[in-house]
């Protein structure tokens, strides 16, 4: 029997390794033939070009697909899941694979699962079913849960929501998240490897910084950002590492401010463009807080535990650990949250925090669901959900006003 084709699109360094361990388990199945297309800011010089962390860890990338313009406005986004799609199509043409796995809820992913429903290609999408009600990542998951035929979600309210959405509970799976599979796999570093890996001392307190655009809220993202900035001023003993913003709406702006901001506060601001799967997850062991508005937050941070203080509503609708503190968009709101995380009161909760998100064994249970299951086309019915009764809503009577209307 041919071994069956498993196409994996990776379009960013985060997405890459929450895919990591997926990636290798099919790799080392002969069962299966894996193919990989790298595409989004991994073959961008001003994102670090990420693909050779790809091919660092032993896989071949057989595809390249150039899709970003050097614009990160809404108009630019648009274009370039445009040119996303185009050079999917192609790529997915030559490849051939019999499934695409797909992760999460960027644009990149948009362009890739367009092209594969178009080429009649199955796709497998994790993450699924999840809500980010501050950015437009939000419609992209749902849009591309309906263009999959597998779906691989990370906690029970996900499944619920994808089923709610039409797909059958056959074709639904539980099986956590996958980023929590590199905290039993990962090979961490030690603090003096960290340490000369960084090019910096982590004297504490140390905080962990990654903030990303909230695509769906009117403040312009150099706003919003000096809002955390400001609130970073105010514990001048901190020293900062921040890890730069995505490809999205606004991304490079939020990243000029980080920079300069940087410049201004010297030795103790550093700014990364990557920081890797590998030295991320390890100065989650060292730093004493996670700052901003990442996912990051909310699933790998608390499985270490470290505390979290998430800015905004980039994450609204996620659940969370009891290591995470919520505060809005202002310098005074942050520092406080800030504060209180670092107290002593709160450090004492962490170590009966547990993560929402599984127990870090994801990557076999994709694998083999992906090995067994007969994955059909993009054809498929809708499920609906038995006994569910939609509440009526009409429409106002054009006679309505506040006066009693008389009896008929």
């Amino acid at each position: 029997m041919a071994a069956q084709r498993v196409c994996i699109v990776t379009g960013t360094r985060a997405e890459y390794g929450l895919l990591k361990w997926v990636m290798q388990e099919l790799k080392e199945d002969p069962e299966v033939d894996l193919q990989i297309v790298a595409t989004g800011t991994h073959l961008a010089p001003s994102f670090g070009e990420t693909r050779s962390e790809i091919e660092g860890d032993g896989f071949r990338v057989d595809e390249t697909v150039e899709m970003l313009l050097d614009s990160d406005t809404p108009v630019g986004t648009a274009k370039s899941i445009g040119l996303g799609t185009i050079g999917m199509a192609e790529a997915l043409q030559r490849l051939a694979p019999d499934v695409v796995l797909l992760l999460g809820d960027r644009f990149e992913v948009l362009a890739a699962a367009q092209a594969a429903l178009m080429a009649k290609i199955p796709v497998a999408h994790v993450h699924g079913g999840e809500t980010t009600e501050g950015a437009v990542d939000e419609s992209i998951r749902h849009a591309v849960t309906k263009m999959a035929s597998v779906h691989f979600v990370a906690a029970a309210p996900f499944r619920r929501r994808v089923v709610q959405l039409g797909e059958h509970p056959s074709r639904v799976f539980n099986v956590g998240a996958p980023g929590l599979d590199a905290l039993r796999r990962v090979d961490l570093m030690d603090r003096p490897t960290l340490e000369a890996s960084l090019g910096t001392e982590l004297r504490p307190p140390t905080f962990l910084i990654t903030y990303h655009p909230a695509t769906l809220q009117d403040t312009p993202p150099e706003e919003s950002v000096q809002e955390l900035l400001r609130a970073l001023s105010r514990f001048p003993e901190a020293q900062l590492l921040f890890t730069k913003s995505n490809a999205d709406s606004g991304g490079r702006a939020i990243n000029r401010r980080i920079e300069q901001y940087a410049e201004q506060e010297g030795d103790r601001a550093r700014v990364y463009e990557s920081l890797g799967q590998r030295r991320y997850l390890s100065a989650l062991r060292y730093v004493d807080l996670v700052v901003g508005n990442s996912s990051s937050g909310l699933i790998e941070a608390p499985a270490v535990p470290v505390p979290t203080v998430n800015v905004g509503t980039r994450q609204r609708g996620r659940p969370r650990a009891g290591s995470v503190l919520d505060c809005p968009e202002r310098a005074p709101a942050i520092a406080a949250a800030i504060r209180t995380a670092l107290s002593e009161e709160f450090q004492g909760r962490l170590p009966n925090v547990t993560s929402p998100y599984g127990d870090g064994n994801a990557a076999p249970r994709i694998c083999r669901h992906l090995k067994t299951l007969e994955i059909s086309g993009p054809a498929k019915p809708f499920y609906d959900l038995p006994d569910y009764d939609l509440p009526e809503t009409r429409a106002p009577s054009p006679r309505a006003s506040t006066e009693e209307t008389p009896e008929e």
